[in-house]
């Protein structure tokens, strides 16, 4: 019963907000602005920057709420809205420009020993995916916590499939360092 209502009152807010009222907008905002903050923080790793991608990506929800069709979540919708936002923003910026061929790559990935990440919290783990430099970031982003195929990272970043695994492996790699060495001191 209460799922029925949470629906409902999600449907009556986005109802609300296609008709423009303020106050649905600014539920929905209050609802859904710590998840779009975490998202658009752990593509930009600057809090401020993370700050201007969460007002233009409301801006852009509520300007395009009358295209949400109701099939699939209104927060998985939002999420995708902020997804793209972060990655306008890298590209407006050059910050994908780091990328480099599968070729050029070792493929030699170092055995971790898995019981580390048992010892590792949630909040460390994404400080360390923060640090990595932004094209590793943002297709690791998009690979392990967006799940986007790799064939879809090219397409959305213009750039090589095989590029999109090569930056993957190396992010991964960085971060089993970054990892240890956080478990290490």
């Amino acid at each position: 019963m209460e799922l029925v209502k949470a629906t409902r009152n999600e449907q009556e807010l986005i109802a609300a907000c296609r008709d423009g009222k303020s106050w649905a907008q600014r539920e929905i905002y209050e609802q859904h602005a710590p998840t779009m903050m975490s998202v658009c923080f752990r593509y930009v790793n600057d809090r401020e920057t993370a700050r201007d991608l969460l007002q233009d990506g409301f801006i852009k929800v509520f300007s395009k709420v009358d295209t949400y069709s109701g099939s699939g979540s209104f927060a998985g919708w939002m999420r995708r809205i902020f997804v793209t936002t972060a990655l306008e923003h890298l590209r407006q910026n050059d910050a994908l420009k780091q990328s480099e061929s599968i070729d050029d790559y070792n493929h030699s990935i170092e055995d971790v020993d898995v019981s580390v990440l048992e010892n590792i919290s949630a909040n460390d783990l994404m400080r360390c995916i923060s640090e990595l430099p932004d094209g590793y970031r943002t297709v690791f982003n998009l690979y392990a916590i967006e799940g986007y195929s790799h064939a879809e990272i090219g397409n959305i970043l213009n750039i090589s499939e095989n590029t999109s695994r090569s930056q993957f492996m190396r992010a991964r790699k960085l971060l089993q360092k970054t990892v240890l060495t956080l478990f290490n001191s």
